[in-house]
């Protein structure tokens, strides 16, 4: 019986996993601890197998030279260059400014570190800037803003939401808090990329790179055009006017450190690069992110995704980091650049290509559109023109047969069933007529042609029946 517990237990979430994983290859039908690892042992074999192994140099040079430069992919790589540029600028340390690049680009140009160095280069460029900060003097930075978070929250949710959170507090709920707002958020983003290049369709790793760098490279340059504070500096200081020699605070992260006997969230928050970077909260567009990439492409497991959401929008408040206000336009910023940089095979899930198997580098998968390597828009007017073209060549051709049948039928006297005798009777329609036999004789079915946009009968042009107008030729012939 104890042996059978864990059994009972795994099973339906091993079930689950794989009916939401789809990894290509023979699984064991078995719920064992060991068919548990067989999918991701599959998984990361092929993905280990689909790297790069080269490090010749001109292999990455002759792709730069056969890429095409265009306005939309080469204005965010401009940006990010000034923000590089700006940032080894104002470094200090003048060792730094010269190994950061040489380093950069020894790993961009080699293959086997430029299939991961070149699509994190957003992530680089964020992390970049964020250090440097510091470096930034006082007198060049804009005026920090105190009162605007706490009024704006005031006026579109009708009360102070964060502060209403940090009302009440006990040791249970502040490592509730901590766990996902200051362990959790700092690993996911590594787990998420794990999980996107092992069981994810091709490009989607490099996809993650591409938005997660994005979403938080325009996040710290909003915190730097547009400085606010956090809700702890209008606990520990009011609404008095803040400056930038003043230390960052770790908020209710410091009853962390009292629980733990430590200092470690004290010291890294005292040292900040940017104390005044409290809108678009950044750990609720990470979580956002996440949420929408998992969801996206693993949607079995959505609401466990988007209740991690929650539980961190709800610890960023409790631990007075952020306003409400911050956390909404964390969300906004990450889901917009979501939607923004997706591929355009990635944007129909129904249509996701997950066994293509193309040896595709970097961000050209990304601007060839993903797995589905759409090279051009199809205009549908002219697909829908050529449709119809095709349907009435079709049924004209149908029509035509009918009619030359119908012919041959009349000069040979043996094509249509049920034909008409030189009787009087049979001068009429035909319908319920009988032959001297005293057998009915079959109607004629109208055969009818129609095509897209216009409907044809045919033996209706004459206006009446087949029969009858077969019955008029048979009395012509008779006379």
């Amino acid at each position: 019986m104890p042996s059978s517990l864990p059994r009972m237990i795994l099973s339906p979430i091993l079930r689950l996993l794989r009916l939401s994983v789809p990894v290509s290859g023979s699984i064991p039908n078995s719920t064992t601890p060991a068919s548990f690892l067989t999918p991701i042992y599959l998984a990361l074999i092929a993905s280990l197998q689909r790297l790069d192994l080269s490090r010749d140099p001109r292999k990455t040079l002759h792709k730069l030279s056969k890429h095409k430069f265009t306005i939309m992919n080469t204005l965010p790589q401009l940006f990010m260059l000034i923000c590089a540029i700006h940032s080894l600028w104002i470094m200090h340390s003048y060792i730094l400014k010269l190994l950061i690049p040489l380093a950069y680009i020894t790993a961009v140009i080699l293959p086997i570190t430029g299939q991961f160095v070149w699509p994190a280069t957003p992530v680089f460029c964020w992390l970049l800037l964020f250090f440097t900060a510091r470096y930034i003097s006082s007198a060049s930075r804009p005026t920090i803003h105190v009162a605007l978070l706490p009024a704006l929250e005031s006026v579109l949710y009708g009360a102070n939401i964060s502060d209403l959170q940090t009302r009440y507090t006990n040791p249970i709920l502040d490592v509730i808090a901590w766990l996902p707002y200051g362990v959790i958020h700092f690993s996911i983003p590594f787990v998420v990329a794990l999980v996107l290049w092992m069981l994810g369709p091709r490009g989607a790793v490099q996809f993650w790179g591409l938005a997660f760098g994005w979403m938080n490279l325009l996040g710290v340059f909003t915190q730097l055009v547009f400085p606010a504070a956090a809700p702890w500096y209008e606990i520990i200081h009011g609404l008095t006017p803040a400056d930038y020699s003043m230390p960052g605070s770790p908020g209710g992260l410091l009853r962390i450190d009292r629980v733990f006997h430590s200092s470690g969230y004290t010291n890294t928050f005292g040292n900040a690069p940017l104390v005044f970077g409290a809108v678009p909260s950044l750990h609720s567009g990470c979580a956002v992110m996440e949420a929408l990439f998992l969801s996206h492409f693993f949607p079995t497991f959505k609401p466990f995704y988007w209740g991690y959401v929650g539980v961190l929008w709800w610890a960023t408040m409790y631990l007075s980091h952020h306003y409400l206000i911050d956390v909404t336009a964390g969300a906004c910023l990450s889901i917009l650049v979501f939607y923004l940089t997706m591929p355009l095979g990635f944007k129909d899930v129904d249509q996701i290509n997950w066994t293509n198997n193309e040896s595709v580098q970097g961000y050209e998968m990304i601007n060839q559109g993903g797995p589905q390597r759409v090279k051009e828009e199809l205009d549908l007017d002219e697909e829908i023109r050529k449709l119809e073209e095709s349907i009435d060549m079709d049924g004209d051709d149908i029509a035509r047969n009918d009619e030359e049948s119908k012919v041959r039928g009349i000069e040979n006297d043996t094509t249509f069933p049920g034909k008409l005798t030189e009787e009087p009777a049979a001068s009429g329609s035909g319908n319920g007529a009988k032959d001297t036999a005293g057998q009915e004789k079959p109607k004629i079915k109208k055969k009818r042609s129609v095509s897209w946009g216009e409907t044809k009968v045919l033996g209706e042009s004459a206006g009446g029946d087949i029969s009858d107008q077969l019955g008029e030729n048979a009395k012509k012939e008779t006379v």
